[in-house]
């Protein structure tokens, strides 16, 4: 492994066209823009990118425009998770094939699976491929979490390397960082990020990022440095856009906002739909109160 999991790692939208097919374009545009902002990872095929709508062929495609348009100057990580443990560890070999440097594995979604289950599920996808592994773990998504004693075990295993956490569960977040010291745990939520950091933990993989990389990567890297007065300057200015960004369900809102920018079509698949009005004006209100939009 030649990366590490620490610092800014962006959760990549998929631009679509407006008649809801793959921009590639607009994909490369996007990763040119995250590389040279100096993002330390690019994460494809997640909740961001809209996975759950997107087909087998889709993502491929996708890690493979991405994989071009970054040049090997950042890791590509694949969202390679699905509520079907043989789906998952296909998918897994599928992105080996293709070159990505690393999978995203969400823990298993609507089957409601016990620990054991959950422990069986990580085990079996990371015999199966000898990329890196950073699990991820989003009970309000899922609506199972993966416990702290879960996560001890599954550590021993030599290929799962990191932890998304995204349960805003902060005592267990505080566990997993104290006990477990053989694994990155990173931020799943952007407004998360500096108290995260401030616990021990070592980034976020991030939605704000697609569209304020460079001051999301400065948040980040000066956490991580202990320049903590610099870190909460940041993080008190980009808390409103944090927020509205998650008003509606992610990646919406963010579309809205890069749409506005003229970098991408604000179009989503269904079962998701466009922000309402009243978002629209609230990101809009936002992005000028900040400086980003006139």
């Amino acid at each position: 492994m030649d990366w590490e999991v620490k610092g800014t790692f962006t959760a990549l939208m998929t631009p679509f066209k407006r008649n809801g097919e793959i921009d590639e374009e607009g994909v490369r545009r996007l990763v040119k823009s995250q590389v040279e902002a100096g993002v330390d990872g690019i994460i494809v095929c997640g909740t961001t990118g809209e996975a759950a709508t997107l087909s087998e062929e889709e993502k491929y495609l996708l890690a493979r425009i991405v994989l071009n348009a970054s040049k090997g100057q950042v890791p590509v990580i694949a969202g390679a998770g699905t509520n079907n443990t043989r789906e998952t560890v296909a998918m897994a070999k599928q992105f080996s094939d293709i070159g990505v440097n690393g999978l995203l594995v969400v823990v298993p979604y609507y089957n409601r699976p016990t620990q054991e289950g959950m422990f069986q599920h990580f085990k079996s996808v990371a015999q199966s491929t000898d990329l890196p592994i950073i699990m991820y773990n989003i009970p309000g998504r899922t609506a199972s979490n993966l416990d702290v004693p879960t996560v001890r075990r599954l550590v021993e295993i030599k290929n799962i390397v990191g932890l998304k956490e995204a349960s805003g569960n902060f005592a267990q977040i505080s566990r997993l960082i104290r006990d477990i010291g053989n694994i990155s745990i990173v931020s799943g939520d952007d407004p998360l990020t500096l108290p995260i950091i401030a616990l021990g933990g070592r980034g976020v993989i991030s939605v704000a990022s697609n569209l304020v990389p460079e001051e999301m990567t400065k948040l980040v890297n000066s956490a991580l440095s202990n320049d903590f007065d610099e870190a909460r300057r940041i993080h008190s200015r980009l808390l409103p856009l944090f927020e509205v960004l998650l008003t509606e369900t992610n990646p919406a809102p963010l579309k809205m906002a890069m749409s506005m920018f003229g970098l991408a079509t604000n179009s989503v698949r269904l079962p998701l739909v466009p922000v309402s009005e009243q978002t629209t004006q609230k990101i809009r209100e936002i992005l000028v109160e900040l400086g980003l939009l006139r």
